[in-house]
């Protein structure tokens, strides 16, 4: 991971660097903060976000009264080397007011319920990803993924083939509502099968890359 050697903090006269913070899963931005030297040390070895904040003159871990940490998933800086990209899990609304997203607009701040965490419903389909991969770990009883994974890849393949022939029909028929209804159920389906054969979203993403670049 990135030390604080590698970092550029010529522009600061605290001797700060800025850290942006963006959801692994969603690729949602969810806040800015800033690290110095023992800010960053500090987030490297626990793996959790911690920030020097400004505000209280003292290092700051995200999460440390309301419980909502940043999990680290990846650091990287930027090609100045003056700023920071942390790429996270967070557990739970990332904002003080409650947000998902420091960053959410009137426009952006609809948002559906999981487990208790409130969460975009742009880029949903990704979260929808880990949510399946985590009904598939735990197997929770009367789950339909649950059903769906211990059927096996057969059912759920037939399953996305017929929920693909219900989406042909509604969009051939010009049913627009209906189309969307059935595609969901198809993009749901397709993802239970991705997780049943250890495939994901970014193995499409960069087949899809590699087709694109030919």
């Amino acid at each position: 991971m990135i030390t604080f050697e590698e970092l550029d903090t010529a522009k600061s006269s605290e001797n700060l660097v800025p850290a942006i913070i963006q959801d692994d899963t969603t690729l949602a931005v969810l806040m800015l903060g800033y690290m110095d030297r023992e800010a960053l040390d500090k987030t490297r070895e626990e793996g959790r976000v911690t920030f020097y904040s400004r505000s209280k003159g003292r290092l700051w871990t995200k999460g440390e009264t309301s419980g909502n940490f940043l999990d680290v998933v990846s650091i990287a800086k930027d090609c100045d080397s003056d700023t920071l990209l942390i790429r996270v899990i967070p557990h739970g609304p990332v904002c003080h007011t409650g947000t998902v997203s420091c960053f959410a607009s009137p426009e952006t701040r609809k948002s559906v319920t999981e487990g208790g965490t409130e969460h975009y419903t742009e880029g949903f389909i990704r979260r929808l990803q880990q949510i399946i991969r985590r009904r598939h770990a735990e197997m929770p009883e009367g789950s339909y993924t649950s059903k769906l994974f211990n059927r096996g890849v057969n059912k759920i393949a037939q399953k996305v083939g017929e929920e693909a022939v219900e989406t042909v029909i509604e969009a051939v028929a010009g049913n627009r509502e209906a189309m969307i209804y059935e595609a969901s159920d198809l993009i749901y389906h397709l993802l239970v099968l991705l997780e049943a054969t250890g495939c994901s979203i970014s193995d499409l993403e960069k087949e899809l890359e590699r087709r694109h670049k030919q």
